[in-house]
């Protein structure tokens, strides 16, 4: 008789494995609100840009523009003192950089530190 010799995966095996893909699983859900938020960031800085005439607004009235947009995407780690703005010739350019810190397992904390960078150089149209 010819008898083939079953081949496949122990339990132990597929315990080991399971425990990988669910650790896997639950870094994926602790880091996925911090990234969501971050292309929220960057999605609401990139709106800006298209506003007409943002290039000659004041700080204060972009920056509340930029928060208005934020909060209709749930955004609750940027605060005002993350956001800065330098004049360059055609506009600003708006700097925002913060951090985030998520509490792992314990005593163990995942820290994400995002800075995004948007030229706002939109001048209003002329009405003629």
């Amino acid at each position: 008789m010819n008898h083939k010799r079953q081949g496949g995966i122990t339990l132990i095996s597929f315990l080991i494995v399971l425990g990988v893909v669910g650790f896997a699983a639950f870094i994926g859900m602790k880091l996925f609100p911090m990234y969501q938020e971050y292309y929220s960031v960057k999605s609401s800085m990139k709106g800006l840009e298209s506003e007409p005439g943002v290039g000659d607004m004041d700080p204060s009235k972009i920056q509340d523009l930029f928060f208005r947009r934020l909060y209709i995407n749930y955004s609750e780690n940027v605060k005002p003192n993350n956001v800065k703005f330098e004049r360059t010739d055609g506009g600003w350019l708006m700097r925002v950089s913060y951090e985030v810190r998520r509490p792992l397992v314990g005593n163990l904390d995942v820290v994400g530190r995002f800075d995004n960078t948007q030229e706002l150089t939109r001048r209003g149209g002329s009405t003629e």
